[in-house]
């Protein structure tokens, strides 16, 4: 009689490239678990005033970042994250990445970055455009005017407008702005498609960024047609032969590990490289969320809303509604705020009394923790003090990025808690919106699940969301959900034949979908709020609407300001 032979246990890395670092994670794939992570900050950070070296100065609401930032990144986190997870090398199977999108390289045709040439590094437009980029609201302006105008451009899956931070508005600021930029650039390719290049040595390009980001539409023949995009340019429709129709499906294996990287990594060479993935959509998977119904909140500097469902419809302020997206046969939608943590982060930063930073240091707190533990105390629909939560513009349902912050209430009492209490409130209020959208369009919201950095940062915020929404809201296990998405990806290129997944509907079963804490609103609250956000609705109907020219003025006299200076 034979022994049994046990499977030896085996494991993926994922690597999730955010605003301002990257995040691997080590997953055993008997159990799910997250052996080790590491984090690495990108040494450049978001570039919005000057560029690295030269000093060249931006205008308003640029955001750039340097290609080379990722890949050592990629090395310092994943070699760190392998040796804290004791892991043998021998012993993983696959690795993916997940970025921000839409995160723009404009590179050479053997992906050489444009920045990291001497002849054009000191041009803005050769560096990476990261995802919040809103320099280019202008072209995004036309675009949708030529929507709302002609046949040329089909909207209606977009919400009726393209963001200034999706593709086309971006490549076509390149066009105008640095002609010499757009005839050098062979490609412009989003940052998740690049990194996978780097490692597999093959450009592949991912679908759902395409869909998402780029306005692909399969079923109505592809990008844009050359003659809506000549119409916004003369020529401008060059920019398709700088794209892709070479797309790779979520899961899909790209490619093999090169020995450079895998070198570079200490991981064995050829193991499999999944198709990049946008970091929201990847934590899908690791939510467990591969079913209709599911909302997930992807929550950090913004929070993106990512919805599964039957039927593709028009939804107001979408950022894309798009099939096979993330599972394949069930159409995905994604929604979402511009600016959540960093808005609080800017607060903090900017606007709370020395006093308050020493208070919290006597008491052993970050200011954060302080101000949280004085606006807690501010009862529900009680705070005399309101805000519209568009510091970095509106992207759902309103979609225009040339929106700004407002606060009113202002008395000689108010407290800075009172102004931090407004802005968690207005977030909350701006997620209500969204989630009132989608059901008033007929999309089902049966259930919520958070994730990311946020919600294990702000419990005050967490239970605030909770109350104003009047919904249960499920938090992920995971504080690295995109990493981990990403390693469920990877599981999937592998495939069962080397120790991984057949689809990633089987592998999100497995190894996502844990729920950490559960927030619960509270219905004295949650009545108590309907005033308050009642006031939210009719600011947003004044100043996103009937008075939306008053917004716009100021974006325009802080664009001048910057670009005087």
């Amino acid at each position: 009689m034979s022994a049994t032979v046990e499977s030896p246990t085996r494991y993926t890395v994922g690597v999730d490239f955010g605003t301002e670092s990257a995040r691997a994670v080590v997953v055993d794939l008997a159990t799910g678990r997250e052996l080790a992570e590491s984090t690495s900050v990108y040494p450049s950070g978001v570039i919005s005033e000057a560029l690295p070296g030269s000093g060249v100065l931006l205008g308003a609401d640029w955001a750039l970042q340097d290609a080379d930032d990722y890949l050592g990144c990629l090395t310092e986190t994943v070699t760190r994250a392998l040796a804290a997870s004791g892991v043998p090398r021998e012993s993983v199977i696959g690795i993916a990445i997940d970025a921000t999108a839409c995160t723009i390289v404009p590179t050479l045709a053997d992906s050489t970055p444009l920045s990291r040439l001497v002849d054009y590094r000191d041009d803005p437009h050769a560096w990476v455009k990261l995802w919040k980029h809103h320099a280019a609201q202008p072209q995004a302006d036309r675009i949708n005017v030529l929507a709302a105008t002609s046949d040329d451009f089909d909207l209606a899956p977009y919400g009726g407008r393209v963001s200034s931070e999706w593709l086309l508005p971006k490549t076509l600021q390149v066009y105008e702005e640095a002609p010499r930029i757009f005839e050098r650039a062979d490609r412009f390719i989003e940052a998740q498609d690049w990194i996978t290049w780097q490692l597999t040595g093959v450009e592949s390009h991912s679908a759902q960024a395409a869909g998402f980001k780029a306005n692909f539409r399969v079923e109505a023949g592809g990008y844009a047609s050359a003659r809506a995009l000549d119409s916004l340019a003369p020529g401008f429709s060059a920019v398709l032969d700088r794209l892709s129709t070479d797309f790779s499906a979520a899961g899909a294996r790209v490619g093999s590990l090169v020995p450079s990287w895998a070198d570079a990594l200490g991981l064995p060479i050829g193991i499999a490289v999944a198709t990049g993935s946008m970091d929201a959509q990847v934590s899908m998977v690791a939510c467990d969320a591969t079913a209709p119904g599911r909302m997930v909140l992807v929550m950090g500097t913004s929070i993106c809303n990512l919805l599964l469902a039957e039927t593709g419809i028009p939804v107001e302020g979408l950022a894309g509604v798009v099939r096979d997206a993330i599972v394949p046969g069930v159409w995905a939608y994604e929604a979402g705020q511009a600016g959540v943590g960093d808005m609080f982060g800017w607060f903090v930063r900017n606007s709370v009394p020395a006093s308050y930073t020493e208070r919290a240091r006597e008491l052993g707190l970050d200011v954060f923790g302080y101000l949280e533990s004085l606006a807690g105390s501010v009862e529900p629909g009680r705070n005399p003090v309101l805000a519209l939560d568009w510091w970095s513009g509106n992207r759902s349902p309103l979609a225009d990025s040339a929106l700004s912050g407002a606060v009113i209430g202002y008395s000689l009492a108010t407290r800075p808690e009172n102004v931090y209490r407004a802005l968690l409130e207005a977030a909350a209020f701006g997620q209500r919106a969204i989630i009132d959208t989608f059901q008033g369009a007929g999309i089902a919201v049966d259930d919520i699940v958070a994730c990311g950095g946020l919600p294990q940062k702000s419990p005050l915020f967490m239970q605030l969301l909770a109350d104003i929404t009047g919904r249960e809201i499920q938090v992920s296990h995971s504080s690295q959900a995109g990493a981990l998405g990403a390693a469920i990806h990877a599981a999937v290129a592998a495939g069962p034949e080397a120790g991984g997944f057949a689809s990633l509907g089987e592998a999100g079963n497995a190894l996502g979908g844990n729920r950490s804490d559960v927030y619960s609103p509270d219905p004295t609250a949650t009545a108590a709020y309907e005033s308050s956000y009642a006031d939210y609705q009719e600011l947003v109907t004044y100043f996103g609407s009937q008075n939306v020219g008053v917004m716009h003025r100021l974006k325009r006299r802080a664009s001048d300001g910057i670009a005087a200076s």
